[in-house]
């Protein structure tokens, strides 16, 4: 009845329209319009706010009834560091999820006979607190654990760690960073000291070269795609290394296709170049780097002739790229998990730091490192913030004694020197039995964790666990209790982004149905297990935050309101922000880059003839991560709606494969069948899936074992895997994908 009803007032209004368009003057047409908006706009809420998909930080006005989104539309370009007046199709049409059907608006517990029922408030959070409190009184703290979220604000994240371990006793807290850019992390603080990007926005758009490797630029981050693409237009130089023609690539100066898993080899290859042509920085390297006698020892084995052996990469397109930076007055280095997702991901990103440096490009307008982060806060909410095993909030060792007494006294509780579980680790301690609940806020472990059969497994078995989020996810299906979240756009509070900005987030609407913010849940929560929180407000997290977090020291909710956004380091209530780190010095003792000697290493698992092909995942533009918001996007939906898997035309002949065909990807942990995509976009022995869908669940695939030694980060990008056709109908109704070079140019990122 009411879609009629809407029906029938469009269908007047554009009668009325018509009407006006033949008999009324153009000026006055004009006058009435204005006068229509202006009475429409006065009935709606409008707030600016941070976007809550990818960690590019744009800010919009978001336009809401009170019951759902109704646009996004930029806001004041001074208002929006990151973005000006641009924004993606996720960003500017992704907002069904808010009021979807399948919304979670109550909480939920399982009853004796298994199945969920809607509970109160006050008996879900008394289930919670009987059964977290059980176990830690039977078997310590240490056997619980916390995942946070890197959807979830700073205020959020920070009582997210204060939670463990002042009402749990654990440091086994952890977050999706783990399974993504934690190699990042440290791979860049052993060698900077900051385990972040370097540059601001506008270093990205003004350098004059680029080397991006591992980022499928223009599909995850496509407003920084779009700045990068302008300033190729422009007459900057693009080299693009990937196992994938991605789209980015199309614009690319040059493009080198490398095979999955041996990136630290043509890094090490472009440094040899550069060192033994005598084209690095001499001073920069004397003056601000120590180490770099052993990286040119370390490099000396990867000759032209070696690169092109293990990574399929020409000598001529090597001594391109050097060439190429070493001329370049500015470079910016950008990367993300084609680059971390690797049994030796920190070994890969200090071999990148290496090349840097000895080129010369940090601390100064146009260069510098930049990994894209992908979801929303995990800059800050993911890392800044202290939801970690072994760092308090601004990466404080919690090792460290006088640290750790800081902390003890803020919080009011003793805190073990002991480092926690990585969340890799969680889940392999679960079946020793060292681990026996969690407390999993909005993140969806039961798809995104390596190796889903013994994620699902693990979950199953564990003696109690609790999730909190928007919707019944995968993971949710195996709680004891769920709890109803609110999401972005019904909360306030501040994010992070790629660049180290803290922006506002400002509520837009009320929280649907009977869902809380997260931080009101963590206080109910502390206070029915012994603990008086007693906030009033997100601002009055922050102030607590930049009390015991130097990096965040200056960092308040009017400040970042005031000026539109703050980049860390912010040490004072007077410090400016920095927005370019180390024009000045390294954060290290000595204030110096230690440039760290990398060698020769390979993927753990590696093809065979029982599995002849390299499996590498990674996201489309038309989706998100797990799929729980896009996946509630009727229009989202029509350009991706299924997952796939890239073959190339030669493997596909020689299979028997065609664009459609339901294929099974099989590797030693598992299967899948999805449709298959024949392009040239991937080489002969490689294949790509994307990683955003339930129904095949990409990392049943993957291996949950083989992790980083440094960082603890999974191999999502190298599994052994082999395909044979499916057997007739096994993708049932589901529709193949559209081409990827169908996409709409104008949908990745407005200008």
């Amino acid at each position: 009845m009411q879609q009629a009803k809407d029906r029938a007032i469009q269908n007047v209004e554009h009668f009325a329209e018509g009407v006006a368009a033949e008999t009324l003057p153009e000026g006055k047409l004009f006058e009435i319009a204005q006068s229509v908006g202006d009475k429409r706009l006065e009935e709606l809420n409008v707030a600016d706010t941070t976007c809550g998909y990818c960690a590019v930080g744009c800010r919009f006005d978001l336009y809401s009834d009170g019951e759902e989104i109704l646009a996004a539309r930029p806001t004041a370009e001074e208002d929006a560091p990151v973005n000006g007046i641009s924004t993606c199709v996720k960003g500017k049409f992704g907002y069904d999820f808010v009021n979807s059907d399948d919304r979670l608006t109550s909480p939920l517990v399982r009853d004796e006979s298994g199945e969920f029922r809607t509970a109160t408030w006050d008996e879900a959070l008394e289930r919670v607190a009987e059964g977290l409190s059980r176990i830690k009184d039977e078997h310590g703290g240490e056997s619980l654990s916390v995942i946070a979220s890197s959807k979830a604000t700073n205020e959020d994240n920070y009582l997210m760690g204060k939670f463990a371990r002042q009402v749990l006793g654990t440091n086994s807290i952890d977050n999706c960073n783990r399974l993504c850019h934690s190699s990042t992390v440290a791979g860049l603080a052993r060698t900077y000291g900051y385990g972040a990007a370097s540059v601001n926005m506008d270093d990205i758009e003004s350098t004059d070269c680029y080397l991006i490797t591992g980022s499928n630029t223009t599909e995850a981050h496509p407003v920084i795609g779009t700045r990068i693409k302008q300033n190729v237009r422009d007459g900057a130089d693009l080299l693009v290394f990937d196992p994938r023609e991605v789209q980015i690539a199309e614009y690319a100066t040059q493009y080198s296709r490398v095979n999955p898993g041996y990136d630290a080899v043509w890094i090490n290859g472009i440094t040899r170049y550069i060192v033994e042509n005598d084209l690095y920085d001499e001073s920069f390297v004397e003056e601000r780097t120590t180490g770099f006698e052993a990286v040119s020892e370390a490099v000396r084995e990867f000759t032209p002739e070696r690169v092109r052996e293990v990574t399929g990469v020409p000598p001529e397109e090597i001594a391109s790229a050097a060439e190429t930076i070493a001329a370049a007055d500015t470079c910016v280095f950008g990367w993300t998990l084609g680059l971390t997702e690797h049994s030796h991901g920190t070994e890969n990103v200090m071999a990148m730091a290496n090349l840097a440096a000895v080129t010369g490009n940090l601390g100064k307008p146009g260069a510098g490192v930049s990994p894209f982060r992908g979801q929303n806060n995990v800059q800050g909410g993911g890392g800044d913030m202290g939801p970690l095993p072994d760092s308090f909030p601004g990466y404080q060792d919690i090792a460290d004694d006088e640290v750790r007494a800081k902390f003890e006294d803020a919080w009011d509780c003793d805190i073990s020197p002991e480092y926690g579980y990585y969340t890799t680790q969680m889940f392999l301690e679960a079946d020793e039995g060292n681990l026996r609940g969690m407390y999993i806020i909005g993140e969806n472990s039961a798809l995104s964790e390596p190796g889903v059969n013994h994620a699902e497994e693990v979950l199953e078995n564990l003696e109690f666990l609790a999730v909190q989020d928007l919707f019944v996810t995968e993971t949710a299906k195996y709680a004891d209790v769920v709890l109803p979240a609110c999401s972005f756009v019904e909360k306030t509070g501040t994010f992070t982004n790629t660049d180290r900005t803290v922006q506002k987030v400002n509520r837009v609407m009320e929280p649907k149905g009977d869902s809380r913010p997260d931080w009101r849940i963590l206080q109910d929560l502390a206070g029915r297990m012994g603990r008086d929180w007693d906030y009033d407000s997100t601002a009055e997290i922050m102030e607590e935050v930049n009390s015991l977090t130097p990096l965040y020291g200056g960092v308040t909710h009017d400040r970042v309101e005031n000026e539109g956004g703050l980049q860390w380091p912010c040490w004072d209530e007077n410090h400016p922000g920095t927005e370019r780190l180390y024009e000045d010095e390294f954060n290290t003792d000595d204030g110096k880059a230690h440039l760290q000697a990398v060698g020769y290493s390979e993927p753990a698992e590696t093809p065979d003839e029982e599995y002849p092909f390299t499996l590498t995942t990674g996201r489309v533009l038309y989706q998100y991560h797990t799929g729980t918001m896009t996946h509630r996007e009727e229009g989202i939906m029509e350009y991706t709606p299924s997952d796939f898997v890239e073959v190339n035309p030669a493997t596909a002949e020689a299979y028997g494969i065609e664009s459609g065909d339901a294929v099974t990807v099989e590797s030693r942990r598992g299967e899948i069948t999805v449709p298959a995509q024949v392009t040239d976009r991937v080489g002969p022995e490689t294949l790509f899936a994307p990683i955003h869908f339930a129904e095949s669940a990409v990392n049943r695939l993957t291996d949950e074992t083989r992790l980083d030694p440094s960082a603890a980060t999974p191999e999502f990008k190298v599994s052994a895997v082999r395909i044979a056709p499916a057997d007739d109908g096994a993708l049932g109704e589901r529709t193949p994908t559209r081409e990827v070079t169908d996409r709409p140019e104008a949908l990745e990122g407005g200008d």
